[in-house]
């Protein structure tokens, strides 16, 4: 079988994703050189791979020349089947134009979140356009499956739920020392993200733990308004600024627990990184973070918009570094059975199997 595997955004994991596939057939993955520089160690050269110019999206005649490159190449690889992940402002529109080869889709968000400027880019009906091109998709939860045929009515039979596959790098123990005090934040930062009920849970966090730190990691929009939040400036490290995956690895092998106070969510990336480095995750009772955060063994889950309940979570841990090695322990062997390279290649396979069956979504309405 011959795959071609495009996507505008995701490297790391699409590159680990490509990698495992192409163990089993033939791939041609189609990243932006931006996502593939900083991760080229990570390819194998089993992976074959073609790489472009991003452009910003309001260039549309390179937008345009950009797609037409990509069309050639798809084309050229001749493949048995496509694999394009989540959206394109304008490589949507050229799908149609692919319609000779079965379309597998990975919806990472099937909906904007709360306040993100950068996935409003792409509007839902372009989006919904996209979806509806697909034979089968592909999402990383129960809940992300109800929303995508409840909500955009895609036909249940060609939605499938696999996990997001295994991300980050583990490091030897001695290479980083734990800081046994700090709560980590990492990510993209909007609104959906809850960081506010992070900084205003940190005055009940340091009355019980006075030398407890959080760390905030990552970069959206304006953090102006964060910081005028903070009670406390002096317990918070703030990296606002982009944060390269080596420095990423040193944050999650570095802190004690990795803390997700989202409003809103779908599926979180950065889950699997903290089970990667052996780390406890708070999470919130929101979109598919429950299906991936064990309650009571590889984290706790506390309701969205609750500071009080969210500081008591990472009091109990920052408390009980036994409880919290464990949890993190258990997270990591919850990655390996159930997110691995391996398992999530297989039953990606599985899916082209099905698409090139020709069980098809192409008629929704």
């Amino acid at each position: 079988m011959k795959v071609a595997f495009l996507s505008f955004d995701f490297g790391e994991y699409c590159i680990r994703l490509a990698n495992a596939l192409a163990s089993k057939e033939e791939v041609l993955l189609l990243l932006p050189d931006n996502q593939v520089q900083p991760r080229l160690a990570l390819l194998n050269q089993t992976t074959n791979l073609f790489t472009f110019r991003h452009p910003r999206l309001r260039q549309p005649l390179q937008q345009m020349q950009l797609v037409f490159s990509l069309l050639r190449h798809i084309k050229a690889w001749n493949p048995d089947v496509i694999h394009f992940q989540h959206r394109h402002l304008w490589f949507n529109f050229a799908l149609p134009l692919l319609r000779r080869y079965p379309l597998v889709l990975t919806v990472h968000d099937p909906t904007p979140h709360v306040g993100d400027l950068e996935s409003q880019k792409c509007p839902q009906a372009v989006m919904n356009f996209g979806f509806r091109r697909a034979a089968q998709l592909i999402v990383h939860g129960e809940q992300l499956k109800h929303v995508v045929v409840n909500q955009l009515h895609i036909p249940a039979e060609i939605v499938h739920v696999i996990p997001h596959v295994v991300i980050g790098n583990e490091m030897p123990p001695q290479e980083i020392t734990q800081d046994e005090q700090l709560v980590l934040f990492f990510g993209r930062i909007w609104e959906y993200k809850g960081l506010e009920y992070l900084i205003r849970a940190e005055p009940l966090i340091t009355a019980q733990v006075p030398g407890a730190r959080i760390m905030i990691a990552g970069e959206g929009e304006d953090f102006a308004r964060y910081r005028r939040m903070m009670v406390n400036p002096e317990h918070f490290i703030v990296l606002n600024e982009y944060v390269s995956d080596e420095q990423r690895d040193e944050l999650f092998r570095r802190c004690s627990i990795v803390a997700l106070p989202y409003i809103d969510a779908s599926q979180s990336g950065v889950i699997p990184l903290a089970y990667t480095s052996s780390k406890p995750v708070v999470a919130t009772t929101v979109g598919g973070l429950p299906e991936m955060v064990e309650d009571g063994r590889t984290g706790y889950l506390v309701p969205p918009r609750d500071e009080k309940a969210l500081a008591d979570a990472i009091v109990r841990l920052l408390q009980n570094q036994d409880l919290c090695r464990q949890m993190g322990t258990n997270g990591k062997r919850k990655l390996d059975s159930e997110c691995s390279e391996e398992v999530v290649a297989q039953k990606t396979l599985a899916v082209y199997a099905r698409a090139l069956n020709g069980v098809k979504g192409i008629a929704v309405s």
